[in-house]
């Protein structure tokens, strides 16, 4: 399994519902999409542009849900419809990797939710790709508990504001959990921001930190370096370490 992908322009996206029944293969039973959150990533590199929307699912949260996510009826009655907002999020997602933890529940409202607007939507997978970050952990850790939970434990990533679940605090901590899962830099905030919403308590380091000296090297150096690769190449690894 590849676990690194090539893709340069990737958004890290988790949602949350009215209802926690919808999976993989389930019959779908009606829940709506509540709240959509993601991050960009772009060579492997936090680029601090996000997109977050709570949405009017125009029916009732179950009460199971609320007591995960937290979200209540009368917190969406005024907010934007899913229709409302299709252009935006599908234009922020277009042509990306979508990267998503358990992502056939996610990418499976989605579908649904485009499938409900008029005219209708694309299928998710017609308008970018998509990448699983539980089959990727499931690959690297089997047997063991692969949740965002357990994984922010396992790869040491501060989680202790995540009480409840957040869609745009849940897409920041996996855009990490995924990049040191599949053995990239995470501490890069290229927008400089160190607060506000969807910081999450993740610490990043700030875009005006003092740089690094780059020195390089001299000519007389290059040519002693040149020097060197000769030897090497004619008299192999012994003449290296002479």
């Amino acid at each position: 399994m590849n676990i690194v992908s090539s893709a340069k322009r990737q958004v890290i996206l988790d949602t949350e519902t009215t209802g926690m029944n919808q999976s993989a293969g389930a019959i779908f039973l009606g829940h709506r999409i509540i709240e959509i959150g993601c991050v960009e990533v772009i060579n492997r590199r936090l680029t601090g542009r996000h997109y977050h929307e709570y949405i009017n699912p125009q029916q009732l949260i179950d009460e199971e849900a609320i007591q995960v996510h937290g979200i209540s009826n009368e917190y969406v009655a005024n907010k934007p419809k899913f229709a409302e907002i299709a252009q935006s999020f599908i234009e922020f997602i277009d042509g990306a990797e979508v990267v998503a933890h358990n992502a056939s529940f996610d990418i499976s409202f989605m579908d649904h939710e485009f499938g409900l607007l008029q005219p209708k939507g694309p299928k998710t997978a017609d308008i970018c790709a998509i990448l699983d970050t539980l089959a990727i952990a499931k690959y690297l850790h089997p047997g063991q508990k692969n949740n965002l939970d357990a994984l922010c434990k396992r790869y040491g990533i501060d989680n202790s504001r995540r009480e409840l679940h957040g869609a745009l605090l849940d897409a920041e901590i996996l855009a990490d959990v995924y990049l040191l899962m599949t053995g990239g830099q995470t501490k890069f905030n290229l927008s400089g921001d160190t607060g506000g919403e969807g910081a999450g308590g993740i610490i990043r380091l700030s875009q005006e930190r003092t740089k690094l000296k780059v020195i390089a090297a001299s000519a007389d150096e290059l040519a002693k370096h040149e020097a060197r690769l000769d030897i090497v190449a004619k008299g192999g690894l012994c003449a290296w370490r002479d």
